[in-house]
């Protein structure tokens, strides 16, 4: 295995020296890119049979497998052309990545953090954005939007280290999440219905839990009327809106200016009255603005990163205290306390059982804030999940602001209330 690995890196560094005297570009000189991998070949070929190196035992293989690493994404491309493949994970020269079933698995064609580099740097070249020294932090949108990469390089890291995830669920529905057993299809109704107004949403969670995925099928539950201005450092969520429209942060040109980050982004779209603000993955000064969409009247429905509904609270008060205004912790608690409406909390964990394998990913608990005498928050849970595995229950309460508001909203004849006690479903 050591030889066709030497014998693979010497030849794909023979055929990028060749392609670099001739100028041959591999996207549009694409055959004669194939007879210099061919030359190059034959050349090692001819030295293995001087003795100076070990000979192929399958030339024609060493072929394609050069000119996928020149033309396309090397020891990835397949990787990236598998529909099951939610994560791919480079560190240095190793490659894995995680499965429709959860699994972690490592990559056996072996590879070389050149490489691995060059594929990073093509995945990007499509892209505004740059992994350099002056750089060496990334995060950017690849693959015609369909995957998120993010990347580092020394000195931030002490080798090359890459996540590469791909969007796998699209054009999800609430309905879709209950076939999967991500929600009961009472808390599918309720949630439903709870976005049919200006209602003020965080969806909270572990990395990978399902918060963006859980984010667009709220959002796809919204009606069509709504005008829904999205802003994300990356995009993820791909609801079409037939109102609104989807905004990205710019990060910093070579000289440092240009940047807009998602506070700008935030406050922008404030000016384009807004039905709802939706800001994924709030985690810093972002959250002040949301007070100030809180104040014009605005919807929202943001994710952030926590391991209960309450801290997720708590983390929003933070962020927003990160923009430096001139405000109390007090200040801003009591915004969020007096009108946001739901936390919504998703956890995952890995299931290994002799029926069935994977990664569940499911809501842990609807929670309602309910506007508080003292100074910390107060909530209520409306669903609660006793344990992954276990059902979504609906706990018997429903915060009368939450009761009436929703129910201007419905069509005749239903209410919030029937609908959790499933005697009626909100068409």
């Amino acid at each position: 295995m050591t030889a066709t690995v030497d014998a693979y890196d010497q030849i794909r560094r023979d055929v990028l020296a060749r392609l670099e005297r001739r100028r041959l570009r591999p996207e549009s000189d694409l055959d004669q890119v194939r007879v210099e991998i061919g030359h190059a070949v034959d050349d090692y070929q001819r030295r293995a049979h001087f003795g100076e190196e070990t000979p192929l035992t399958d030339p024609p293989t060493m072929v394609d497998r050069v000119l996928r690493s020149v033309t396309d994404f090397g020891p990835l491309t397949e990787l990236l052309a598998r529909a099951d493949v939610e994560e791919i994970f480079i560190e240095g020269a190793r490659v894995s990545y995680l499965d429709a079933t959860g699994r972690l698995r490592g990559l056996h064609t072996p590879t070389s953090e050149e490489e691995n580099r060059q594929i990073v740097d093509r995945l990007l070249a499509a892209t505004e954005r740059q992994l350099n020294t002056r750089n060496p932090i990334v995060q950017a949108r690849v693959l015609q939007g369909t995957a998120r990469l993010t990347a580092a390089i020394p000195p931030v890291g002490d080798q090359l280290s890459a996540t590469l995830r791909r969007y796998t669920v699209r054009d999800v529905s609430l309905d879709d999440l209950v076939v999967r057993d991500s929600l009961s299809r009472e808390a599918a109704q309720f949630l439903a219905a709870v976005m049919q107004v200006r209602s003020r949403v965080a969806v909270s969670g572990e990395p990978g839990a399902g918060k963006t995925t859980l984010a667009a099928a709220l959002l796809a539950a919204g009606p069509a009327n709504h005008c829904v201005r999205s802003c994300e450092e990356i995009r993820e969520i791909t609801v079409p809106v037939t109102h609104g429209g989807y905004y990205e942060v710019r990060p910093p040109s070579i000289d440092g200016t240009g940047e807009i980050s998602l506070r700008d982004l935030v406050k922008f779209v404030l000016g384009m009255r807004p039905d709802r603000i939706v800001v994924g993955e709030v985690r810093g000064a972002e959250a002040f603005e949301l007070t100030r969409a809180i104040n014009a009247g605005c919807g929202f429905l943001c994710t952030v990163h926590a391991n209960s509904a309450p801290e997720a609270l708590h983390a929003l008060v933070n962020a927003a205290l990160m923009a430096g205004e001139n405000v109390t912790e007090r200040v801003v608690r009591t915004v969020f306390s007096q009108s946001l409406d739901l936390v919504v909390h998703v956890d995952r964990d890995d299931i290994v059982r002799a029926d069935r394998d994977g990664l569940r990913r499911q809501v842990t608990e609807i929670t309602a804030v309910v506007p508080a005498m003292a100074d910390d928050f107060t909530v209520e849970p409306i669903f609660r999940r006793a344990a992954l595995g276990e059902p979504l229950e609906w706990t018997g309460a429903l915060p009368e602001r939450l009761e009436s508001r929703v129910d201007r909203a419905l069509p005749d004849g239903v209410s919030l209330r029937r609908i959790l006690e499933g005697r009626q479903a909100l068409t």
